[in-house]
């Protein structure tokens, strides 16, 4: 995996998602389709903070744990989809729901400037520790609650696959919103 490569593919996928957030008024992005349904603006927020709060945060595991020298003690290896995405590099187009929690609901945002702001923060984010990522060891991984063991590059490229799977919510969206993006 050429984290390179992923980190350009990544930084077209940020860019497409902050051309694309233009045309909208906050109004609209924080329009649900129903309230079992995540408005456009949570979508963003979700991408946002998923990448910050899960995957840099899990490669920053990976990072640590190396850095501080722990033993290698997983027992446990990918699951067949885990195996089957780091393969495929992307994610099957099709629709994934995760039960209406609290803990899985992404806020509603304020502002637009606010999703930009979000945005940039994890492209610096993800431009900072792609260097990091040459010297990290891939035995150190950190389970996904999916997709099984991950070590820190794995983690990586799935930011940029969860970003470019996301457009097919994102184009479900905008039918209900009457856009044609």
């Amino acid at each position: 995996m050429n984290t390179q490569t992923i980190l350009q593919q990544f930084e077209q996928e940020v860019e497409r998602y902050i051309q694309a957030l233009e045309p909208y008024s906050i109004e609209q992005l924080t329009l649900q389709p129903d309230p079992q349904q995540w408005s456009l603006g949570q979508m963003y927020n979700h991408l946002i903070q998923s990448a910050q709060r899960m995957h840099l945060a899990n490669i920053d595991t990976c990072i640590k744990r190396q850095q501080a020298g722990e033993a290698i003690t997983e027992t446990m290896y990918k699951t067949h989809a885990g195996e089957h995405i780091i393969a495929m590099g992307s994610f099957p187009p099709i629709r994934v729901q995760v039960p209406a929690s609290p803990m899985y609901t992404p806020t509603q945002p304020h502002t637009k400037a606010e999703l930009l702001e979000g945005l940039e923060q994890v492209r610096l984010r993800m431009r900072a520790i792609e260097p990091l990522l040459a010297t990290t060891d891939p035995q150190y991984t950190v389970a996904h609650p999916r997709f099984g063991q991950l070590n820190a590059t794995e983690w990586f490229a799935i930011i940029e696959m969860h970003y470019r799977h996301h457009w097919l919510q994102k184009d479900r969206l905008d039918q209900f919103l009457g856009m044609t993006v």
